[in-house]
């Protein structure tokens, strides 16, 4: 899946298939799949002022994931 670089001090890159699927790299080079997420949390997330946050607020903990690398 294709990521965007994203200015954050947690996450590197995200990416969303347009469907279900959204693909975070964070800065210590982990990815992870988070399973059933909106198009909207992913564009949420691009635009908000702080991603480590709005991670935190509205992903984390909501979805099922697992690590890919």
């Amino acid at each position: 899946m294709a990521r965007v670089p994203v200015e954050s001090s947690h996450l590197a890159s995200v990416g969303h298939d347009g469907d279900a699927l959204l693909e975070i790299e964070f800065t210590d080079g982990s990815v992870y799949e988070y399973y059933g997420v909106p198009a909207s949390v992913y564009h949420g997330l691009l635009g908000a002022a702080s991603r480590g946050k709005y991670f935190e607020a509205h992903v984390r903990g909501r979805f099922d994931y697992r690590r890919v690398a």
